[in-house]
């Protein structure tokens, strides 16, 4: 048995309590230097954390937040299961820290045959936490501080700040709108860059641009022209390419989603960001990646071993197992990557034609779960008020979710500081939804126009 040595602890600690001197270290006192990191500074609030909570509380439809209320496919849950409640228990325990490898074998061959490339799996590509912490990876793994990065205007409202915190400096331009023909409905493909604006924005101090096709607000796709003369830029100037394809497969009408990393002199300089929340209608595995040539990847892997480090593994190989099956059903009917984007096709057109009946114009998306409305029609319940620093559309669509019961999220949460105001006449709904869930919407739309129309 041991002997106790010497006074103990609770003894020493009492004796130091009633000392004289003791109470001016008590847990009342508070640390009076600022505790948080500089680079926090400015960056602090965040749009969904604000409209989640209010969509919670108050909305009985909510077409805010981008993820779908329907089932991911049966194949990948049936792939989820088998994960799960087989027999290898490894599946349960750590994988390779950059990746599972039938996964990021699964997406070599996969991506190799969209980009007309061999792809290395160990070293072309790394799963990450989600596409978020791919694009946290990407920043946090090129821009050092006072480096420029480009964003396109309006952009999935991350960019700015994970570019912020790691010590870089935001350069914004716009998508500008042009008006559509007499009597039409503007598309997405209305809002375009100003080749000239866009070039001015490149310099000796850029280090990245960031591309998002299809596009988080507006759900532009865009065109081989538009996508050729950003390359030219990137190589004429060395600049990198942060290209965010998480829609990549949600394109309608048609329309062709065009890899930028294959173009011309574009993959040495490209890290691709995909997910498999989005491709298979699962956002919360979050399973997400990149893919790019190991001289871009291996920081990317620096930064991910010392934040990360690991995906969940059964999660790993389930969508491993629903690539499988993708690759196998290569545009064939069959295809989860054919049938999804014909199904919210259906649920796009629904959705434009409830928003046009009640006079909010939609704009026609070529790609995503979303599409912008105009409210200018509904300001007349959402008086103006002079001097306001919230822009117009976060107010509406604030008073939208308490008194209508209908969430969406204002298009400014989109912009800049600087620039939230050019364009806050617009909100963004999501349209990845069962069929119950728009036609709530429709009726709380209905109700609102028989209000308003009646004496």
């Amino acid at each position: 048995m041991l002997r106790r040595v010497g006074p103990s602890l609770r003894h020493f600690l009492l004796e130091r309590k009633s000392s004289a001197g003791y109470s001016s270290y008590s847990s009342e006192e508070k640390m009076s230097r600022p505790v948080q990191a500089r680079r926090l500074e400015g960056i602090d609030k965040n749009i969904w954390v604000e409209f989640v909570k209010l969509a919670a509380t108050y909305s009985t439809v909510n077409l805010g937040q981008g993820f779908p209320d329907f089932p991911p496919p049966d194949f990948l849950k049936k792939a989820f299961v088998r994960a799960l409640s087989g027999e290898n228990h490894m599946l349960h325990q750590y994988t390779r820290g950059f990746g599972h490898p039938p996964l990021v074998k699964i997406l070599a061959q996969f991506f190799g045959k969209l980009l007309g490339r061999d792809v290395d799996p160990m070293t072309n590509v790394m799963v990450t936490v989600g596409a978020y912490q791919a694009l946290f990876c990407c920043f946090q793994a090129f821009v050092d501080e006072g480096d420029e990065v480009i964003i396109i205007e309006p952009f999935f409202d991350c960019y700015e700040p994970m570019v912020k915190m790691a010590g870089g400096m935001p350069v914004f331009v716009q998508l500008r709108p042009k008006a559509p023909k007499d009597g039409q409905l503007m598309s997405s493909a209305d809002w375009q860059l100003d080749p000239a604006e866009l070039a001015s924005k490149f310099s000796e101090r850029t280090k990245a641009i960031v591309l998002n096709s299809p596009n988080n607000p507006l759900g532009k796709v865009f065109s081989r022209e538009e996508l050729e003369f950003i390359a030219d830029l990137c190589v004429k100037h060395d600049v990198l390419c942060i290209s965010d394809e998480v829609y990549e497969w949600l394109v309608y009408d048609g329309k062709e989603h065009i890899r930028i990393a294959s173009l011309q002199g574009m993959w040495d300089r490209t890290v691709t960001i995909g997910s498999a929340g989005k491709s298979f209608s699962a956002t919360g595995w979050k399973v997400g990646w990149t893919v790019g040539s190991n001289r871009l990847l291996q920081h990317l892997r620096t930064v991910h071993q010392n934040s990360a480090y690991h995906c969940a593994t059964v999660a790993q190989e389930a969508v491993a197992q629903g690539f499988q099956r993708e690759l196998e059903l290569y545009g064939k009917p069959e295809s989860y990557f054919i049938q999804l984007p014909k199904e919210l096709q259906q649920k796009r057109d629904w959705l434009v034609q409830s928003l046009d009946a009640v006079g909010m114009k939609p704009i026609i998306p070529e790609g995503t779960y979303f599409l912008v409305a105009d409210i200018s029609e509904f300001k007349s319940d959402v008086p103006d008020v002079p001097d306001s620093d919230e822009p117009y559309d976060s107010r509406f669509a604030k008073w939208m979710v308490k008194n209508k019961g209908l969430a969406a999220i204002p298009l400014s949460a989109f912009y800049c500081g600087a620039h939230k105001n050019n364009y806050n006449h617009f909100i963004r709904f999501c349209f990845a939804k069962e069929e119950a869930t728009l036609k709530a919407a429709n009726d709380i739309l209905q109700k609102w126009k028989r209000e308003k129309t009646s004496p």
